[in-house]
């Protein structure tokens, strides 16, 4: 897969050669939190282009690591972890927690992008405390570009499946609860670091519309699976 090595036979060694290279891990995250098509991929990894995340794509299926297969309605590409790939999971999580745990607070701070975080809150969020009927969520950003400021979240429990909905344009809904936010402080809810009572009490946050989504809103946001893991560094 790489065209460098260690020179060691050490297993430590070996794997490192197959999952250092630059974007590999974060690929196997992504379709350990289901992501399977991959344009769905590129929303969990923003930064990445199509011609290299096609080539991790490819590097891994050679590997075992991970399995390509078409969409039997759509014809489009899937792609799945294998037994191997399944076998990182327990890696990828220990490393998430490690970071949550040790690096300061600041350091990941400064990596903000609203396309990702609402991507993540998008698949992370909780329905059970939602109504039955269809809620549409706008948040808005007032620290951003205006292309980047509003998304909106659409779920309906009544609807196939439960799907919920991202949308960066307004997909015409009456809207249910208006959230306001600066990205830092949405971000750090997000991860742990505030809870959304603390960031109402604090003026970052701001809420209007239901009263009900108002009170639920720190069980119904999906938060980052290491938001519960305590900080070993200040914050």
């Amino acid at each position: 897969m790489a065209d460098w090595g260690y020179g060691q036979f050490c297993p430590v060694a070996m794997a490192s050669e197959v999952l250092g290279t630059r974007w590999t891990m974060l690929v196997v995250r992504e379709l350990l939190c289901g992501s399977h098509r991959f344009n769905d991929l590129r929303r969990g990894l923003p930064h990445i282009s199509p011609a290299l995340l096609s080539k991790r794509l490819r590097e891994l299926e050679e590997l075992g690591v991970v399995r390509r297969h078409l969409d039997p309605n759509s014809g489009t590409p899937l792609y799945e972890l294998t037994e191997a790939g399944e076998e990182l999971r327990p890696v990828i999580m220990a490393m998430g927690c490690w970071g949550q745990r040790w690096l300061e607070t600041q350091l990941s701070m400064k990596n903000l992008d609203p396309s990702l975080l609402m991507w993540d809150m998008r698949r992370n969020l909780n329905p059970d405390p939602l109504p039955p009927h269809r809620v549409t969520i706008q948040f808005l950003y007032h620290d951003v570009t205006p292309g980047q400021a509003k998304w909106w979240v659409v779920f309906d429990k009544s609807g196939e499946d439960g799907v919920v909905d991202l949308c960066k344009k307004d997909p015409g809904h009456d809207v249910d609860l208006y959230v306001v936010s600066d990205l830092r402080s949405m971000t750090a809810i997000w991860m742990g670091l505030m809870t959304v009572q603390e960031a109402l009490d604090a003026g970052k946050l701001q809420l209007t519309g239901s009263r009900q989504l108002q009170s639920s809103m720190q069980t119904w946001l999906g938060l980052s699976v290491f938001a519960d893991e305590p900080k070993r560094v200040s914050a």
